[in-house]
């Protein structure tokens, strides 16, 4: 019945810190549109045929998780360059990894991985296949 996932919904704190790691850490495209109830500008993050959908706490539209929470999520994206190259961009934008990188299995077979947090503490998976 399910074939992908559309888009994810991220609550943060910090929408500037948020936006400032999803877009100039993490390389993904910034987009402005207009939805929710009643109709407001929004903020998401673009990357393949994906997206994630900002909130702000306190500032949520409707409908929305019954407790959306700052640093619940724990996400992992499958990187487009290898992971060398995922490291090398995230110590020169002296981004901490948390771990890695490290062997894991993903949805469709092993991955190579590192651990970082964004700024509201939320685990970021970044992964190759292995």
């Amino acid at each position: 019945m399910i074939d992908h996932l559309d888009h994810l919904v991220l609550t943060t704190f910090d929408e500037d810190a948020c936006v400032d790691f999803y877009t100039r850490v993490l390389g993904m495209q910034l987009e402005s549109f207009v939805g929710g109830t009643p109709p407001v500008a929004r903020k998401a993050f673009r990357f393949g045929n994906q997206k994630i959908n900002l909130h702000v706490r306190g500032r949520e539209f409707e409908p929305k998780a019954h407790l959306p929470v700052p640093g619940s999520l724990d996400l992992c994206f499958i990187a487009s360059v290898p992971l060398d190259e995922v490291v090398a961009r995230l110590q020169a934008c002296n981004w901490p990894i948390v771990e890695g990188p490290v062997q894991r299995t993903g949805a469709t077979g092993p991955i190579r991985s590192v651990y970082v947090r964004d700024p509201d503490l939320n685990l970021i998976e970044i992964s190759r296949p292995a």
